[in-house]
Order: structure tokens, then sequence, then C-alpha cells
């Protein structure tokens, strides 16, 4: 006998919960870099274009699939996608790649995550206040990752304490469920996120100038310095593809993931107000929040040159080694450091949770196990596969699961389920979906969009980066030497845990079929 299915409390809950998964460390590290290397506000032309054209009809589609999944007992990509074509047999394999993708981000971004809760204690105890330069805060983020063993680290046993407590910490909100875990700790730290990002927010913008010889260096300057556009970089592909990237990154939309807390809705749920407020939760987040913080206060210490230095230095040196500076050199800088690094790690944990989601539903609703027994499992299964990605992360082991987990699969997904949703279910029938119980009528241009120009644009970026970059990057000819045989293996092991997965729901509907004998 199937057991029912659980739901969300309230409209507010499921809102908060796919804003939290959507709101990660992308939003206030990610963006800013992005947009100031590639033409400052002229990337917004192309991000919101993005937006636009596939960010919100993605997330419509993919709130659409996961509520008329959910109704047939399915909340992850296989039996959604089976349900929606139950005629072609091999269509819930495909959808194997919603389950593939959030396991291997969650593989590599749960030990992100746990530097953030590591440096918000770092900051309200000094332990980094000795680190007074761009080399020594190196140094010390170098020594904490293992990386190399230094005056502030000798091993590895401190990174590996916090990313231990962020694994529970984790693990405990997905053991509780849908509404007593997701949804509590949404309804908690979103709000405590906003609250964070608004207190540094406005202390960035009221910085002063700290050399009076360089008047220059200034708050608005700063935020000239990502916002006014460069429009020649529009000419650039490069920067349309960016955008786009950056738009699936911000939003978690061909993750899978909402399609999973989609999937507990009720039928007459609205997809379309809901999706909407999600996206634009995110978007202040990001745009307004995140744009706010960390290039304005670069330019205010180092001016148009270090910022233009940082930006292209990434987002991981960024946020680890640049923030921390600029809040070592403030007043009540402890205060502040430790407030950002909470925001960030509450960002990551209300994402993480969501990445753990749609396995743990698919074992409770293919197999119909305890929610109880599939959180172990996932939880023996995931401490062990994040193993290589602590230990060997200056082998090229994360960039590798971040390509094929957080970007080609990504794009992939998505196309496949735009296809099956506007094609297959046809897009009459989509539109009429989405509507049912809706309060707001979307735009009759989206119909359009999500039929042709979607899916087009999906097309066209999936086959530009394979005309451009996939026999490279299949040979490895962007990777140092040394680094080919950990790369090598992490493929090897992706391979395995798709195939694996695969099997699994091979298993899954081969007991459906099977007869109940009397």
């Amino acid at each position: 006998m199937a057991k029912t299915r659980q739901a969300w409390g309230t409209r507010f809950g499921v809102i908060m919960a796919v804003a939290g998964s959507a709101i990660g460390l992308g939003n206030f590290l990610r963006f800013p870099v992005q947009a100031a290397s590639n033409g400052g506000g002229a990337f917004m032309i192309p991000y919101f274009i993005s937006l636009f054209l596939l960010g919100i009809p993605l997330m419509w589609i993919e709130w659409t699939l996961g509520r008329y999944g959910g109704g047939f007992g399915h909340g992850t990509a296989p039996g959604i996608f089976h349900t929606m074509w139950e005629k072609n047999r091999f269509i819930k394999y495909f959808g194997v790649i919603g389950i593939f993708g959030p396991l291997v981000i969650l593989i590599y971004y749960t030990y992100i995550e746990s530097w953030t809760l590591a440096y918000s204690w770092f900051a309200i105890t000094g332990k980094y206040a000795s680190a007074a330069t761009e080399s020594s805060m190196k140094s010390f983020l170098s020594g904490f990752q293992g990386l190399e063993k230094n005056s502030y680290f000798s091993n590895l046993i401190p990174a590996y304490t916090f990313f231990v407590i962020t694994f529970l910490a984790n693990m405990a909100v997905i053991y509780y469920g849908i509404k007593g875990g997701i949804e509590k700790l949404c309804k908690i730290a979103m709000p405590l996120l906003f609250i964070c990002g608004i207190i540094v927010m406005a202390r960035v913008l009221t910085l002063g100038t700290p050399d009076p010889a360089r008047s220059s260096w200034n708050t608005v300057n700063g935020l000239g310095f990502l916002w006014n556009p460069d429009f020649s970089a529009l000419k650039s592909a490069k920067v349309w593809l960016a955008a786009a990237g950056q738009i699936f990154f911000t939003l978690s939309v061909g993750i899978g993931v909402i399609l999973t807390y989609a999937s507990y809705l009720s039928k007459g749920d609205d997809v379309v107000l809901s999706g909407l407020s999600a996206v634009s939760t995110n978007e202040f987040a990001e745009v307004i929040i995140g744009g706010s913080i960390v290039i304005p206060a670069a330019f205010i210490f180092f001016g148009p040159a270090g910022t233009e230095a940082i930006a292209k230095g990434g987002a991981f040196n960024l946020g680890f080694v640049t923030m921390p500076l600029i809040f070592g050199k403030v007043l009540h800088g402890a205060f502040f450091g430790s407030t950002w690094f909470l925001l960030l790690f509450l960002a990551g944990i209300t994402s993480s949770v969501s990445l753990a989601q749609p396995a743990v539903a698919f074992m409770e609703d293919e197999f119909n196990i305890s929610r109880k027994k599939a959180v172990s499992i996932l939880g023996a299964a995931f401490f062990v596969l994040c193993q290589p990605a602590i230990f060997f992360l200056g082998k090229g082991v994360v960039n590798e699961l971040d390509f094929w987990g957080g970007t080609f699969c990504l794009v992939l997904f998505a196309t496949v389920e735009t296809i099956i949703f506007a094609w297959v279910f046809g897009v009459e029938r989509a539109w009429k979906e989405i509507h049912h119980g809706a309060d707001m009528a979307i735009p009759k241009i989206y119909k359009f969009i999500i039929k042709y120009v979607t899916p087009l644009f999906l097309l066209l970026i999936l086959g530009a980066w394979a005309y451009q970059e996939w026999w490279s990057t299949i040979l490895m000819k962007n990777v140092p030497v040394s680094d080919r045989p950990f790369v090598l293996g992490t493929r090897f092991a992706l391979i395995a845990l798709f195939i694996i997965l695969s099997i699994l729901v091979k298993v899954a509907w081969r007991k459906k079929r099977r007869p109940v004998k009397a």
C-alpha cells in the first residue's frame, strides 16, 4: 500500500523553499564577478533577456511538471517524464539527469558551504585577523583547505570538522521532511539571510574613502564600475553565454530540484504567481544585494585596477580573500565579516538541502521506503562521495564535478524537459495545466516563447558548446598533466553513478509492473 506523500504547510513556505534553493553562493559571489568581467552594465542586457526567455519560462515549466507528476505520486524526473510520455519506455532514463545532477553538485557544494560556516567563526574569533595582506590571506585559505601546511594550519582537521558539522546539519533538515525540515528551515533562514544581506550592504554603501588622496575610490564609482555599460562587450558570444549560464545557476532551473519541490503541491495550488514570487525574491538577492556588496567594497579599498584583477581572480578569491581583508579595515569588522559569512552559509544550506531532496524523494516514491531509511542511505553514500572533493581539492576534482553537474547537466536537462513539456505533452495542454488554479494569466506571448524560443535558445547553447568545446573537454586539453589521472578517475566515478541510478530506475519500474499475488 502506497503511503501518503508529504505536502507543504503554506504558500509562503514553498516560495521561501524554492527561493532558498535558488539563492545560493552564486548570488553573492558568482554574479558580481560575472557582471564585472563581462561588460559591466552591458552584461545586464543579455542577463535580463535570458531571464525572460529562459529563466522565467523554465521556472513555470518546472513548477507545472512537478505539480503534475506529484499528482501521480512521482517527485523526481524519471517518474514525471514517464507520466507525460508513457508510450516511450526510454524517457524515464533521461529523467535520471534530474537526480544525477543535484547529487553531483551536492558532493562538492556542501564542502564549500562548510567553509562559509568556518569563516564566520574565524571572523568573530579573530582567527584570520593576523592575515593582513592578500598573500597572507591566500595562504590562510590554502592552509585551511589542506593545500599547504603553514603557520595558520598544519593539517585538514579544522576544515574536516566544519564539513562534518555542515553535513550533519543538512542531514538533520532532510530527515525532518518537507514541512518539518526544509520548510521550517527556509521560513527562518531566508528572512535572516535578507537581514544579514541588508546589514552588510548598508555598511558597504556607507563606507568613506580611506585615502583622501584617492577621493575617486568611493562607493558611487564602485557601483559605476559594476553598472556602467561597455556596449562593445555585447558583440562577444562569450558574454551572452555567460549571462545565460548565470540565469541557470542563480534560479536553480535545469537541475531537477524545483520539479521535486513542486511535486508536493496540491492540484489547485497556483504555480504562476508562486513561480514569479520565487524569481523576484532571487533577483532582489542577486541584483540588488549581491551587486551592492563585493565589487563596490573592493573598489573603495583597491581602486579600479585592483578591482578588475580581483574580479578576474574568481568568486572564491573574492569571497574568502578580498572580503575578509576589507572587513579587517573597517570599524567592527569582526561583526560585519561574521555576518557576511553567515549570509553565505544560510544561502548555501537552503540550496544544499534542496539538492539532496530529489534522491530522497526517488527512494520514497519509487521504492516506497520510509524517509528515515532513505535519508540513512543517502547520508552514507553522500558522505563517501564527498571525500574526493575534500582530499583532492587541488587536483581538478571539484572543477570537473562543477562542469558536468553544475553546467552541462543543467542545460541538457532543461532542453529535454522543455521539449517534453511543449512538444510531447503539447503546448495547448501545457498552457491549460500551467493556469490551473492560477490567480493571474501569463501573457500569451509566453506560449510562443515556451514552444519555440526557449527550446531553440537551449539547443543553440548546447550546439555552440559542442562545436567549440566538446573535443577539447573530452581530451582534457585544458587540464594540467599532473591532474589528468584525478580528472579521469572522477569521470569514471560519474559514469558509474549515472549507471547505478539508471539501474535503480529500471528496477523500480520492473517492480511496479510485477503482478501482486493473491
